[in-house]
């Protein structure tokens, strides 16, 4: 297979199967401390409340973006062709901006936010690079 062609699929591998691992602890956050009155579909109400919620309610989006960005990373790392390590840092940079629209249209917490930009999506991309390697 053409070098190119694979380092694409795993940049899509690596987005796909980061997300499912992001989309499914979110889930289970929602489950397990659930905000009362709230539905989480509804974005408006949910911006509203976010600023007020307690350090628990972090864990699970934290977590999220964490794990699925490390997961994503080494996947793509896994399966690229060539040029491994950038691949698992696009697959960061991907979540990282998604990470920064999240923050932006849900504004929790400022501790939150930094936390969340600067230590779930670069440097897990890193590690997740490292655990492809060894894979």
């Amino acid at each position: 297979m053409n070098p190119i062609v694979k380092n694409v699929l795993a940049v899509i591998a690596g987005w796909i199967g980061g997300s499912i691992i992001n989309m499914g602890l979110v889930k289970a956050g929602h489950s397990i401390f659930p905000i009362e009155g709230i539905n989480p579909n509804n974005m408006e109400a949910f911006a509203e409340i976010l600023p007020t919620l307690d350090f628990e309610y972090f864990i699970f989006p934290f977590l999220a973006h964490a794990l699925g960005t490390l997961v994503g990373a080494a996947i793509a790392f896994k399966i690229a062709a060539i040029h491994k390590m950038k691949m698992a840092l696009i697959v960061g940079i991907l979540f990282l901006i998604g990470g920064i629209v999240v923050n932006y249209l849900l504004p929790g917490p400022n501790w939150f936010a930094i936390a969340d930009i600067l230590v779930a999506y670069i440097p897990m991309a890193l590690i997740g690079a490292k655990i492809g390697a060894k894979l």
